[in-house]
């Protein structure tokens, strides 16, 4: 199931090398919300992992993102103790100025009347 959230990016850390064919990077987003006339502010940590590493390096420290996500949640056993693991794994993040711009392009209609005229009103071939 996937997920999404806006907010401003706060921090980007770099990319680890878990082992030879895994890597993970961190990044987080300051995300503000108002209830009852109280501003509400929480800090989101996301992972990327293998190709989408270089995701957050698109965007800069500061500017207003949208993160679309998975929640991932992993049981680890070590040493007879269960621990439980969960991510928030980023997998697409858009400039949230962008999309809007793009939402207000797509919602604008075609006014006809602001189509100029033909010359030529008998163009029918037959």
């Amino acid at each position: 199931m996937a997920y999404e959230i806006t907010g401003k990016l706060v921090v980007r850390f770099e990319i680890v090398q878990r082992s030879e064919s895994f890597k993970t990077r961190e990044f987080v987003i300051e995300s503000t919300e108002d209830s009852n006339g109280r501003t509400f502010t929480n800090y989101v940590k996301f992972q990327c992992v293998q190709d989408k590493t270089a995701m957050p390096d698109r965007f800069s420290i500061g500017e207003e993102v949208k993160v679309q996500f998975n929640i991932k949640g992993t049981k680890w056993e070590k040493d007879g103790r269960t621990s439980y693991i969960t991510n928030l794994d980023a997998w697409r993040m858009e400039s949230l100025k962008l999309s809007q711009n793009n939402a207000q392009a797509q919602g604008q209609e075609v006014n006809y009347n602001d189509i100029p005229p033909t010359d030529n009103v008998d163009d029918l071939p037959f």
